[in-house]
């Protein structure tokens, strides 16, 4: 059975407002979907953990970037994929086929004997984690009102929390003790419980095309071949930042890089809504945020740890954990744009939050001058987070709400594609200016665990942040362009 998005969770004349996203109705999906993005956010950074050893144990060290770039590139795919089955179908196929990918390909890679079976395996999750996310927007269209999304969506960032403060240390201790290939072929163990909870609450509500009077459309043959060339394209950049590092690869690299980007550049124009790079008001206002929010704060954040340990001197450990307090902030970033009295600001609510990002970004380099307290950069960053948990829950709200039914997953893919693109892109740039500087040497000698002195390079790391923090600003202006026409008066 298909229900009314426009529906879902409103009081029929007379009736008292359901209680919530934890209420009868909707308890066991919620519940449900926001196990499965806490799934998905365990593998994020648990895996990362037991990638250095997996790979040194498969001889594969020189190919440990595919095992991160397999899965990017291939989810890019999934994503314009499921958009295009969830608005024909309903979201419960994307979601199971890509729940039983994602497990399927965490066992192909904790079981594989060679490096290159490994990165098959990350690839395959790749597959399944971009038809899960998308997806899950749609069921989120479909199965809670207008009023109760904001708050499903602050409960989707609260799910990254814990996951993100014990999934290291346990995959830490599992790489430790067990080995490494328990932390991939123990995850698929955790999909128990969201299939149980949330594929019947999904077929039960949000199942079906969104109009099921409507002829079937067929799948877009030229958005699928977009997608191919947005995933092969970046597949190629990734490739070609391999080799810049190796001088007797750099022209081949910059050869790479500019076949990647023929590919790239014409998908993504074809993929994301028009507009989206004019800042045109509304819907692709709201794309384009959501792309420089992630790629300026994720691309800075990259370079703190490194930044803390060459010009501070601080243990690696102890550089991650300035950065702890920004998981709750997040949180309570999201939850505050969740609350129905900031409905009505919510635009200004996000102008503010892209303030507060680029405040952050443009004050942590400030520990590049001794004088500096280290903790300033953990203060900064929980403010930073403070602001993000503010926009990208917004933007997926705003994004929901500016979508027709039967376009609602289309347009999620285009978010999570400016997202991904976006943190591609500038990480890219990112990181060749801090080469260009003599960053690399200072990376160098944090590897090597040398004196802080040793490896000072203030300028690289300013070259990052400052740009970084320039992007944050033009996000805070295309902000006030959220809606469709300028508000009276």
């Amino acid at each position: 059975m298909t229900v009314d998005s426009s529906r879902t969770g409103t009081p029929a004349a007379g009736e008292q407002d359901p209680g919530g996203v934890l209420d009868r109705e909707h308890r066991a999906l919620s519940v449900g979907i926001v196990s499965v993005v806490m799934l998905i956010a365990f593998e994020a950074t648990a895996v990362g953990t037991a990638m250095p050893v997996a790979a040194r144990e498969l001889h594969g060290v020189p190919l440990y970037a595919f095992g991160f770039s397999a899965y990017f590139t291939t989810s890019l795919f999934a994503m314009v994929l499921s958009g295009q089955w969830s608005d024909r179908t309903g979201p419960l196929a994307p979601v199971t086929a890509g729940i039983a990918a994602f497990g399927a390909g965490l066992l192909l890679s904790g079981t594989a004997g060679a490096m290159w079976l490994f990165i098959l395996g990350r690839a395959v999750q790749g597959l399944g984690g971009g038809l899960v996310i998308v997806a899950l927007y749609v069921v989120v269209s479909r199965a809670y009102s207008e009023r109760l999304r904001p708050a499903i969506m602050a409960a989707f960032a609260a799910g990254w929390v814990v996951p993100s403060i014990v999934g290291p240390l346990a995959a830490g201790t599992v790489t430790e003790r067990l080995g490494w290939r328990w932390v991939f072929v123990g995850i698929p163990v955790l999909i128990v419980l969201p299939l149980a909870l949330a594929l019947p609450a999904i077929r039960r509500t949000a199942s079906g095309p969104a109009d099921p009077e409507a002829p079937r459309p067929p799948f877009d043959g030229r958005r699928v071949r977009l997608a191919l060339g947005i995933s092969l394209g970046a597949g190629l950049l990734q490739y070609a930042g391999q080799g810049v590092s190796a001088h007797d690869a750099r022209w081949g690299s910059l050869l790479w890089a500019a076949a990647g980007a023929a590919l790239l550049v014409p998908a993504a124009l074809g993929l994301l809504p028009r507009g989206t790079y004019r800042a045109a008001r509304g819907l692709p206002s709201v794309v384009l945020l959501r792309g420089l929010a992630a790629g300026a704060f994720i691309s800075a954040e990259s370079f703190v740890p490194l930044m803390l340990v060459t010009e501070r001197g601080l243990s690696p450990t102890m550089a991650g954990l300035s950065l702890a307090v920004g998981g709750a902030t997040w949180a309570l970033g999201s939850y505050v744009q969740s609350r129905p009295r900031v409905e009505p600001y919510r635009e200004r609510l996000m102008v503010l939050g892209m303030l507060l990002v680029a405040a952050a970004i443009a004050t942590a380099p400030a520990v590049l001058l001794p004088a500096v307290p280290v903790w300033t950069v953990g203060v900064a960053w929980g403010v930073g987070c403070l602001g993000m948990g503010m926009v990208l829950s917004s933007t997926s709200v705003l994004l929901l709400k500016l979508s027709a039914p039967g376009e609602a997953g289309a347009n999620s893919a285009a978010l999570q594609i400016s997202d991904g693109l976006s943190n591609a892109v500038l990480l890219t740039v990112g990181g060749a200016a801090f080469a260009a500087l003599g960053g690399g040497s200072a990376a160098g000698h944090a590897a090597a665990g040398q004196a802080a002195a040793g490896g000072s390079h203030p300028a690289a790391f300013a070259a990052v942040f400052l740009p970084m923090a320039a992007v944050g600003l033009v996000g805070a202006w295309v902000a006030t362009r959220l809606r469709t026409a300028p508000e009276a008066g």
